[in-house]
């Protein structure tokens, strides 16, 4: 049985494997030297994932999704960096992959609170990227998405995988201020 793999997009130094699959991977921008990890710099902005189409059995994007700019004029062509994102996510995994993001959501004062927050997801989004509407495709969506679930959370419900303590604090810190769902949990399985 071989092993599975999973990539953490935007993981900075703190990858997460929400699945625990056996191999872990992250991009992320900045550079740096990774010891326990798989890890590989790259700009989705304006980079293909640095991956063979269907490497992995998911992929996860943790408060990431809010920071990919919807348009950006590159060389002097209206680029869509969001859809390249989500194609990219696509492309590298499995059929049957899965697709994993939480993200801040509309109208959530998270959403806009960041200053580097310019794509604000709102609770119909993901329509542009599943069946049955794959609405993107007008916009150069050429993934296949199916739901597994929407939903939103408080952040706190979906950091299992943080210490003990960490999360303690989280879930203190999350009640106290926002007592309110703020993130939106997207998975989807790739169909290919």
């Amino acid at each position: 049985m071989s092993s599975k793999k999973h990539l953490d997009i935007g993981c900075g130094s703190n990858p997460r494997n929400p699945f625990g699959h056996d191999e872990l991977y992250g991009v992320d921008i900045l550079d740096k030297e990774m010891a326990d990890f798989n890890y590989q710099k790259c700009n989705v902005v304006l980079e293909r994932l640095p991956f063979d189409d269907s490497t992995f059995d998911s992929v996860s994007a943790y408060d990431f999704l809010e920071h990919i700019p919807r348009f950006a004029i590159i060389n002097d062509d209206t680029q869509f960096p969001f859809i390249n994102f989500m194609n990219e996510a696509h492309r590298v995994l499995k059929s049957g992959g899965v697709f994993y993001a939480i993200t801040p959501f509309y109208p959530r004062e998270e959403a806009f609170v960041d200053p580097t927050h310019i794509n604000i997801i709102t609770k119909k989004t993901h329509d542009y990227f599943t069946a049955p509407k794959h609405s993107a495709r007008m916009y150069g969506f050429t993934g296949n998405f199916e739901i597994m679930r929407v939903k939103t959370i408080k952040l706190s419900q979906e950091t299992k995988k943080y210490n003990a303590v960490v999360k303690a604090l989280k879930n203190i810190l999350y009640t106290i201020l926002y007592k309110k769902k703020s993130h939106i949990l997207w998975e989807f399985r790739a169909v290919k």
